[in-house]
């Protein structure tokens, strides 16, 4: 086998490893804490607010009418988008439940393919489509920061304790396409978004930021 296939075959195995140890530590820690009483913190969610889709300049909005067919989540779960269960907010707005695709996982970023998408929680279980995704970890050798739509991606950054192993270091970019966001089009939360009576309700504190690295690569 080719040197070029090695690594592909490696850095898939790679995204499905990462995949798991997000699911992993994200059940474990949810259900963990609602089994201590969970509360506490869901006395301090918001409840989604009503607000229209933002008008978005004719690039974005190719985007957002490409994507349309995820705003069913169970289209997602077909085509490979995972959800990662809990619903995260933080004390200045909420993100709210994120859906992964490992095999869109990589060091480069595809304007039609985000690794994730973030729906809001609505009545009787119900999910709305917000928000897209792009997600790069630093174990997928990205060389420098992406950029995207003109816009740099935040991080590098520790991942989102606790349904994100804090490992997990990354870049991500966050893109409200179905929400209007009075924070910002790429802020990373809404404070239109709220968890409030979604039963694995994160309170949040925005991760830490961290440096560039990557992991040492074993010698062949």
């Amino acid at each position: 086998m080719s040197s070029t296939h090695g690594t592909t075959r490696d850095f898939l195995r790679k995204g499905v490893l990462l995949l798991g140890s997000i699911l992993a530590a994200g059940l474990a820690t949810s259900t963990l804490s609602s089994a201590l009483g969970h509360e506490g913190h869901r006395a301090r969610h918001r409840t989604s607010a009503p607000v229209r889709a933002p008008n978005l300049p004719p690039e974005l909005a190719a985007v957002r009418d490409a994507l349309a067919k995820y705003q069913d989540p169970r289209v997602a779960i077909r085509e490979g988008y995972l959800s990662t269960l809990g619903c995260v907010e933080y004390p200045v707005g909420g993100m709210g439940v994120h859906f992964l695709n490992p095999a869109l996982i990589g060091p480069t970023v595809d304007p039609m393919r985000p690794q994730i998408l973030v729906y809001e929680p609505g009545p009787r279980g119900t999910l709305r489509l917000v928000a897209a995704e792009w997600f790069v970890p630093l174990a997928t050798g990205v060389a420098e920061r992406p950029t995207l739509f003109g816009r740099p991606f935040d991080g590098p950054m520790a991942g989102h304790e606790p349904l994100m192993p804090a490992a997990l270091h990354h870049y991500d970019l966050h893109v409200w396409l179905w929400k209007e966001n009075p924070a910002g089009l790429f802020n990373a939360t809404n404070p239109g978004v709220g968890c409030a009576g979604h039963p694995y309700a994160e309170m949040e504190q925005p991760p830490a930021t961290v440096a560039h690295t990557h992991p040492a690569t074993p010698s062949q």
